[in-house]
């Protein structure tokens, strides 16, 4: 099965042409119509037909939804005749382009449905669809809104600015510019979390030749990904797969073993490879061999590993031929211990990757920041609000304050679309599908 949206004045006229069953053009909104298209006399298919009249529509426009077979040439057969008839193939992202042109959408809900199309996990599924109904727009124009006022009451100042008239209270703006940047200081810190969401965790699993990284990815994804030998070394280059674990997005990097020296060029290069991607790391699962690693070599690498900016998970690997006393030792350090040729304990390794995000930890009903762009704005918002508050310390003119406060709300602004230019718009939704 198939759909064909076309939006936009003449549409329900223009099905019409090529529609024989019920005359489209005197059906109520919200009706569904069976019928068949014809390609001159010739029947094309046997379609349902939706009809949503302006402006209960989801682009506030007439809309026509063909449901016909999933043939690629019925498909193409009927949206070629009805570009004979003067629609036209819809660019990407425009049906959602005029949903927010139209003012059924906000710009950040508009992006919220290319992430919620996008979704790949729960979480990130929740946060898209809470955006997408007005979670976080709500937010900004609460936050947008308690600045207006002043914001005119400033305006209203460079009037009458021969007459030094204060309409704005001082004091009053200091400690309404102190409420609001509480709530962006949260969201902007709420960015690394809904980076996560959206984007996954990149998660790197290291250690040296033949500790069992190989055996580890295999046992994660329960499925043979990557080639296991007791060769050491037989990991040359990345081998990168996708995993979702309790609606948390992880992309595990198997890499090649970090050792001093390599036997050959390829090898070097692996490693290599490996130390980029170590530094690029949001967490690294540092593989242990229990069967050969004495104690001292052990703590020596955590020491080099306590160095590192990048969050690391200690897993001892072989715990079914370890020492007992080496692994009682290594338990009280808040090691991991596993096998991941038997697959023992790996849900274990599991929830301390999951401990890293602390999804958990966060109320459903939090409004979390995913887009890059809604960070950068709120960051530039809350730039500009302090150099506000650094304003009324140094008793700025009115002047002076009002463009900060311009500066912040033109931010804010820019996050619903209260502000946009013709660039913004096309970059936004050039990344949107056809048919959205």
């Amino acid at each position: 099965m198939a759909i064909i949206r076309l939006s936009g004045a003449g549409v329900i006229e223009l099905t019409n042409q090529v529609f024989r069953g019920r005359d489209l053009t005197q059906q109520a909104s919200h009706t569904v119509h069976f019928g068949t298209i014809y390609d001159q006399e010739k029947i094309l298919d046997e379609v349902l037909v939706s009809i949503f009249r302006t402006p209960k529509s989801f682009t506030r426009e007439d809309t026509v939804e063909i449901s016909c077979h999933g043939s690629d040439f019925i498909v193409q057969r009927i949206i070629q005749l009805l570009i004979l008839r003067g629609a036209r193939l819809a660019k990407p992202g425009e049906f959602t382009l005029r949903a927010f042109l139209n003012g059924k959408l906000d710009l950040a809900q508009a992006e919220a449905v290319a992430d919620l199309i996008a979704a790949d996990s729960s979480a990130a599924h929740r946060t898209a669809l809470q955006q997408m109904r007005g979670g976080f727009s709500s937010k900004i124009e609460q936050l947008r809104g308690k600045l207006v006022h002043f914001a005119s009451m400033l305006e209203l100042e460079l009037d009458f600015s021969e007459e030094d008239v204060a309409f704005a209270d001082r004091e009053a703006l200091k400690e309404l510019v102190q409420e609001l940047l509480l709530p962006i200081v949260q969201l902007i810190q709420s960015f690394s979390l809904g980076n996560v969401i959206k984007n996954g965790i990149t998660t790197v699993i290291a250690g040296k030749p033949n500790v069992g990284k190989s055996t580890l990815l295999n046992a994660l994804l329960n499925e043979e990904r990557a080639i296991v030998s007791d060769i050491p070394g037989t990991t040359r280059d990345l081998i990168e797969a996708e995993l979702n674990i309790e609606g948390v997005h992880f992309r595990f990097i198997d890499t090649a073993g970090l050792r001093s020296k390599a036997a050959d060029t390829i090898e070097a290069i692996g490693i290599a490879k490996t130390k980029k991607q170590l530094q690029k790391a949001a967490v690294i699962i540092y593989l242990f061999d229990l069967a050969t690693e004495t104690l001292s070599n052990i703590r020596k690498t955590v020491q080099q590993l306590d160095s590192s900016t990048v969050p690391y998970v200690k897993v001892g690997n072989k715990m079914d031929i370890a020492s007992p006393d080496l692994l009682e030792i290594l338990q009280r350090e808040d090691f991991v211990l596993i096998s991941a040729a038997q697959q023992q304990n790996v849900p274990i390794l599991k929830s301390r990757l999951l401990a890293y995000v602390a999804l958990d930890q966060l109320p459903k009903t939090d409004t979390i920041v995913v887009n890059a762009r809604h960070h950068e704005s709120l960051t530039k918002s809350k730039e500009a609000l302090e150099d506000v508050l650094q304003g009324i310390t140094s008793n700025l003119t009115h002047e002076l304050l009002a463009q900060d406060v311009r500066r912040a709300l033109y931010h804010l602004g820019g996050i619903t679309g209260e502000v946009i230019t013709e660039e913004l718009l096309d970059n936004i939704f050039s990344k949107f599908c056809i048919g959205k």
